[in-house]
């Protein structure tokens, strides 16, 4: 793969928001590795590594669900504003916080990966709905905590009916519609 020099750009933050397992990771990944050897500056934010470093203290209450977000956004708002193209993939189930997300950082794509309960419980590799189902989980989004669906979101990516390649060219084709990105080949 070519590297090329960082291109001076205006930063955004696309927020993949969804279920769990409803491909958020993937096609943020994915695009991530696109758009870095085509020399944008990328920062990807995942909820994963983001709960392992920046929010270990927080559970998955409603109040510490919201603060996680609250943490992510300002780091998002920081690097989004120094140029960067920040690739966010949180569950972020409530639509109040991703409303905050969205006013604090300005410069912001809603992306939600649409894909049924049923698709997700089959991708679901970790055994995690399979244990919330069972009860040993609590809180868990989807099956005893609410999902609330985007009400605007700049894409719907239904993962359970295109391929990954396909999401994240619909992706790449709205960064260029908004002019984030260049035509990317």
């Amino acid at each position: 793969m070519t590297s090329h020099k960082p291109r001076e750009t205006k930063g955004v933050t696309v927020w993949f928001t969804g279920l769990p397992c409803s491909g958020k990771s993937a096609i943020a990944d994915r695009l991530a590795e696109i758009l870095r050897s085509k020399g944008y500056k990328v920062e990807r934010l995942d909820g994963d590594i983001v709960r392992q470093s920046l929010t270990r203290d927080l559970g998955f209450s409603r109040e510490d669900r919201n603060e996680n977000i609250r943490r992510v956004t300002f780091v998002a708002k920081l690097l989004t504003r120094n140029g960067v193209i920040v690739l966010t993939s949180f569950i972020s189930p409530y639509r109040d916080i991703r409303g905050y997300a969205r006013q604090e950082i300005g410069e912001f794509i809603e992306v939600y990966t649409k894909c049924p309960l049923e698709v997700c419980i089959q991708r679901d590799v970790k055994g995690m709905y399979q244990k919330a189902l069972r009860g040993e989980i609590k809180e868990f989004t989807g099956i005893s905590d609410p999902y609330e669906e985007p009400l605007n979101p700049e894409l719907i990516l239904e993962t359970d009916k295109e391929a990954l390649e396909q999401s994240v060219a619909k992706v790449l084709a709205k960064l260029k519609e908004l002019g984030y990105i260049d035509k990317i080949i």
